[in-house]
């Protein structure tokens, strides 16, 4: 079930949101407790009820194994064993599912063998549930989170505003929120707070992500049909893409934020503006923040971090991006964005020893964030191509080695200006049909939007939106519940609510 659909918004959380209170009011918390467990797992099961054993299956194993760490005893090389085993079959599953065919497809590719494997189909949201309950089987082995009641562990992997794209919520940030008795109490604030940010997410998903997406898809497609991409057409659509994927995911945790909180609960900051960033390093700190923070505590700093000298925290980084590429998908293209992304870090960090003292200078400031910004853009571009052909022809275009086209119109409105169209053409400039030329204005007021004005939880920063506690600034709209803000939410939700009637799915479904 998606949350961009009419069943979503007018049926499972309105009669999910009802009886959860009218239970939980009458004291039956237990009970309340229950009905969204079971109405968490009715809306996982909508995509495919086949895969409710897989879940139900990862719940029950991963309780037993929290149950046997919290109450081993310290024996070092017992619970050692016991997390092992348990982080193994995590993996192990994951890997089934996830990587099975991507194995098989490159075992034949590379060794031109003939190996035949049916196709395993990837189980919704598997990554985010597996992830999360490993970092709850490290956290109950290190003694920072125990559980014993198997109602708050069911809804604390289950619970549907984060379970099928994230954030990848610890226990111990969950377990204190779901043993409050303000929690099954229904308060208007929290409604309202609620209400306003999904409404945001939902007018950012259906209206902006979407809207923006018919200038990104043919320029991709087109380039894995073969197509030549030349220079304005290969930056248009990797822009148009740019902020597909960034509108598309922040919406998403605008309504993920927004749903837990009309039941009472926080969840933590997931996304922050990530291409105001004026480095790399600053970007993994603010886009997919509980992935970064996951790979860092889990993978990074195991691997030794930054403790074993530089060449070895190069490695690490390496090693960790290329993982979490492979993290995002199963395919090549995934493994090159993680490599970019790990060069990206390591020449970051040497820039950084470089020029130390520079960074309070303007213009420094300002060249870093340039940099920043287009080295995201060149590596979106293999993360949504289908195949490294159409990366490469996209790739080849953005540096202008596939020419230069102009749309058709303007050969005769350029002829007015002194034949300026026809010397065009005569240097090798093309003019075509193709329609790639288009949004180009839209595109730029989202390019103003995202590295200019606020975000959602600045402008909610005054109603503590989620657990992280916002910069105490100003910025330039503050939600009040004013009757203006009232009428713009009202009308973002009118506009959502009728583009609904084109259903798609988050881009970080896929994940």
């Amino acid at each position: 079930m998606l949350f961009n659909s009419y069943e979503f918004v007018f049926l499972f959380l309105p009669i999910t949101l009802i009886f959860f209170y009218l239970i939980g009011g009458q004291g039956h918390h237990r009970a309340a407790i229950a009905w969204l467990v079971g109405a968490s797992l009715f809306f996982y099961g909508w995509w495919n009820s086949a895969y409710l054993g897989l879940m139900l299956f990862s719940i029950l194993f991963n309780y037993s194994v929290g149950v046997l760490l919290s109450n081993s005893t310290k024996n070092l090389i017992l619970n050692k064993s016991i997390l092992t085993v348990g982080v193994t079959i995590n993996l192990a599953v994951l890997g089934y599912y996830k990587y099975a065919n991507f194995f098989v497809d490159s075992l034949n590719a590379i060794g031109d063998f003939n190996l035949t494997f049916y196709e395993v189909i990837l189980p919704l949201a598997i990554s985010f549930f597996t992830f999360q309950q490993i970092a709850y089987l490290v956290d109950a082995y290190r003694g920072k989170t125990k559980e014993y009641n198997f109602l708050h562990y069911c809804l604390f992997v289950t619970f549907f505003p984060q379970l099928i794209a994230g954030p990848i919520v610890h226990h111990k940030e969950m377990l204190p929120q779901f043993t409050k008795e303000i929690m099954f109490r229904l308060r208007s604030k929290d409604l309202a707070v609620g209400i306003t940010i999904f409404a945001l997410g939902l007018f950012k998903k259906v209206v902006i992500a979407d809207g923006v997406s018919v200038y990104a898809t043919p320029v991709f497609d087109a380039a894995e049909a073969g197509t030549v991409i030349t220079f304005f057409e290969a930056w248009i659509g990797a822009f148009a893409y740019t902020f597909q994927l960034y509108f598309d995911f922040s919406g998403y945790s605008d309504m993920a934020i927004g749903i837990a909180r009309m039941f009472g609960i926080r969840l933590p900051i997931n996304f922050n503006s990530p291409y105001k960033s004026t480095s790399i390093i600053d970007f993994w700190r603010k886009w997919h923040i509980t992935l970064s923070c996951f790979l860092r505590d889990y993978l990074y700093i195991p691997l030794g971090g930054n403790k074993k000298g530089k060449v070895r925290r190069y490695v690490n980084l390496m090693i960790t991006m290329i993982l979490g590429g492979l993290w995002h998908g199963a395919g090549w293209t995934f493994v090159l964005w993680g490599a970019l992304h790990g060069c990206y870090l390591i020449v970051n960090h040497g820039w950084r020893s470089l020029f130390k003292n520079s960074k309070k200078l303007r213009i420094y400031r300002f060249f870093s964030w340039a940099i920043t910004f287009v080295a995201i853009v060149v590596a979106w571009v293999p993360f949504r191509a289908e195949s490294f052909y159409g990366a490469q022809n996209i790739l080849t275009g953005m540096i202008g080695l596939n020419g230069f086209s102009l749309p058709s119109v303007m050969l005769n409105n350029l002829n007015k200006i002194y034949g300026l169209g026809d010397y065009l053409l005569s240097v090798g400039i093309i003019f075509n049909d193709m329609l790639y030329f288009k949004g180009q204005t839209f595109i730029f007021v989202l390019f103003i939007v995202a590295v200019m004005m606020p975000n959602t939880q600045e402008i909610m920063r005054n109603y503590h939106p989620t657990l992280d506690a916002m910069e105490k600034k100003k910025v330039l709209l503050e939600w009040k519940p004013t009757p203006i803000w009232l009428n713009i939410i009202i009308l973002m939700l009118v506009v959502s609510i009728y583009k609904m009637s084109k259903i798609s799915e988050f881009l970080y479904f896929q994940f």
